[in-house]
Order: structure tokens, then sequence, then C-alpha cells
């Protein structure tokens, strides 16, 4: 009796253990993924709420669900800003306007700009010294290495130093450095970044322009129309041999101009070139950024800031790199009187969301895919710029009231970097 007794023991201790087991993995607990985060919020597309599962630093999967948390359902969800354009922030500069750049000074950058949603940028360098170029490139390089920029930094623009030298359309950009293209000069300049130039702004009217634009082209590095007055053939030219983008159309050019023959319009006309303008309510009238909205549509324009090293500082005079004076402005722009031109702006990307859609009329997710979307396109950076599984988790969370932009989170590459905190 005894053995019996025992074998019917085990034999109910192996079917409740395989009872468990079975329940266990039919429950799907048995291949639960374990997630790294997950953020809620309004998907910026179409307001749906939706649970953004993130692991390993990228999106694991979208979820749409009925309700969101207390607190978030006001929140608006969207891939992190990109800029193309940044010449500086906060008194540091990429071309030693103020003092010399240093690793601190990148890092200030990045964490600023993090704090404003913008979770990736491209580093400008205008018109420059060589060796500034040189030694600046060399240090952007090991920045954009760097672990604590969290891959922030995708490239580098080098805007000139092969820009027009004429008073106006040269802009901000200092006449003792600008020169004509250079092949070997631009290849130093390119192994000095560890090949990470994403994009050359220059003239297409001096000599050699375009020769060097198809050397760009076949490196795959994207060619920007800038600081130029260039014809309607010469912008032809220019987009056949593979330019594709106008940097900040509308400035850049002469305050004064013949009202036909110029620059600007067959930079708008040219269907190949993708526009990007500076929407901070100063470079750019709203009815300009509304034709050129209506024009080149929403696929063809990236909204960029085209930030001054003085922006983030407090509004008063300070000296460029030739010892010039500029005057950052209240209002949140950059003047050089000497030129009577702009030098650049003091507002962020984030600041320009609302200004579009209030003077376009473009919904937000509009707004965003020209901030964000375009800009990773524009320039292959196929891991970011919008909301999908296998992208980076960079994403910002956020309010719109009254087409003001309020910064409630930012995440980059999974990981938050900055939270607002609750009064």
């Amino acid at each position: 009796m005894t053995g019996i007794i025992k074998n019917k023991i085990n034999l109910l201790i192996i079917t409740a253990i395989l009872t468990f087991a079975v329940l266990f993995l039919l429950s799907g607990c048995g291949n639960k993924v374990q997630y790294d985060m997950m953020v809620e919020g309004n998907l910026y597309l179409d307001g749906s709420p939706v649970n953004i599962y993130i692991r390993n630093d990228k999106i694991e999967k979208i979820k749409k669900v009925s309700g969101l948390s207390a607190g978030a359902d006001k929140v608006i969800v969207a891939p992190g800003l990109i800029d193309n354009q940044v010449n500086g922030y906060k008194g540091y500069s990429f071309v030693d306007v103020g003092g010399e750049l240093t690793s601190e000074g990148i890092h200030t950058i990045t964490k600023a700009f993090w704090e404003a949603g913008v979770t990736s940028y491209m580093p400008t360098l205008p018109t420059n010294d060589h060796q500034v170029y040189l030694k600046n490139f060399k240090l952007l390089a090991r920045a954009k290495a760097d672990p604590e920029t969290l891959g922030s930094i995708p490239g580098f623009h080098l805007e000139g130093p092969y820009v027009s030298p004429i008073d106006g359309y040269r802009g901000a950009h200092p006449l003792i450095h600008v020169r004509e293209p250079n092949w070997d000069e631009f290849m130093e300049l390119y192994d000095a970044s560890e090949k990470n130039i994403l994009q050359v702004t220059l003239a297409p009217e001096v000599k050699g322009a375009m020769e060097f634009i198809t050397k760009c082209r076949e490196m795959g590095i994207v060619v920007g129309l800038g600081h130029h007055n260039g014809s309607a053939a010469h912008i032809t030219e220019a987009a056949e041999k593979g330019a594709a983008i106008s940097t900040h159309l509308g400035n850049g050019m002469a305050n004064t101009i013949n009202r036909h023959i110029n620059p600007l319009w067959p930079q708008l006309a040219e269907e190949r070139l993708t526009a990007s303008i500076i929407c901070d309510g100063y470079h750019l009238q709203p009815e300009q950024i509304k034709v050129f909205y209506k024009a080149k549509g929403p696929d063809k324009i990236i909204i960029t800031s085209d930030v001054s090293p003085l922006g983030g500082l407090t509004p008063g005079y300070y000296l460029n790199v030739i010892g010039d004076t500029l005057e950052l402005k209240a209002e949140g722009v950059v003047v050089y009187p000497k030129q009577n031109v702009l030098s650049g702006s003091g507002k962020l990307q984030p600041q320009m969301i609302g200004y579009v859609m209030k003077v376009t009329g473009c919904d937000l997710a509009t707004a965003i895919q020209m901030a964000s979307t375009n800009i990773a396109r524009l320039y292959g950076l196929k891991d970011r710029g919008e909301i999908k599984p296998g992208m980076r988790a960079d994403l910002i969370l956020f309010t719109m009231d009254d087409f003001q932009f309020n910064l409630k989170k930012t995440i980059v590459a999974g990981r938050t970097v900055y939270e607002q905190k609750n009064n």
C-alpha cells in the first residue's frame, strides 16, 4: 500500500507541475518581453493615444490604447527634432567666436538642445581659417564618438568658405577667409572630421564650384547653395550636378536686388532643391514663409534655426571672430551692423514650430515632418526622424497651447535626458 500511495502522490505532483506549466505558457508569461521604458502620449501624426515601448535604445513596439494615465491626456509624443544648421550656442562657437572650442562647450550645447527638444544637430562651421577648421573638426569628431553625446551629432555642416565675396550675399562671413573651392583643402578637412562632413554650402557661381559639387555628390555629401549671387543658369546646372538644398532660402542675399533677376526665384522654382528656412519671425516675413511652403510643399521644406553662438546669452553687443561688433537683440535675432545684415538666430527649432503652423496653416504633423523627418531623409539618417519600431528612441513629449511649444520630456537613445520639473 505504501508504494501505491507514493506513486499516486508523485503522479499528482507531476500533473500539478504540468498544469502550471501549460497555464504559464498560455498566459504569455513564459516569453514576456522586458522593456527598458514605456512612454505614453498622443501620437503627433493623428492624435491617437499610444504606449511606446523602448528596449536597447530603440523603439520596440507602438500600441494604440483607449486612454492615457492622468496628466498624460494632453501630452503629445513626437520624434526628436533635428537641426541641420547650428553655429553654436550659449557663447560657444564651432569656429572660435569668443574663444576656443572645447569638449565642455560641445557638451554644454548638446545638453541645452536636449532641454529644448532637439535630439540631433549638425555643428555648422561657417567661413574661417583653414587651421581653425582642422582643429575644430578633429575635436568635433571626438565629440561625435563620445558616449556622453548619445549619438546626437550625426555629422557636420561646412558653410563656406566657398561663398560669394560680394557684400550682402556674403552676409556675416568674414571676407578675409572667403576663397574658391579647393578639393585638396576640403579633403584635409574631410579627413580631419573622420569623414563626417554631411553637407557643404557654397556659391554655385564661383570658379570651380560645379566640379566641386560633382565630387561631393560622388562621395554622398549633400551640397547646399547659399550666400551666393548665382544666376538661373548657375542654379539649374548646380541642381543637375547634384546640389540638393538651398541653405536658409531668402537669406544670405543682398538687401537690394533686381526684382526679376536674382537668386531667389530660380531656387524657388527648382524642384530638385529642398529649401531650409529660418522661421524665427525675423529672418523671413510671414508671407515669405507661406509662399515658400506653397511653392515647395511640405516634403521639400526644412525648418532650421541657424542659431548663433550668441543664442541663449543676455541681449547686448559682442565681438565676432575678426573683431567686428554683433548685436543680440532682445527679440532673439543677431544682427551685424557693419554689413547691415542678420547674423544668425537667437532661437531654437522648437520655438519655430508653432510659428510655422500659425503662418502656413499646416498641422502639427507637417510641422514636425519639416523639423525632423525631412532632415533625416535628406542626410540618409535612417535611424531617426520618425516613430517606428526599430528606430532610435529619440522622443519628445510636449503640449501645444495657442501655438506655444511646451516641452515636458526629452528622451535620447532610450534615456531620459530632460524632464520638466513640476511647480
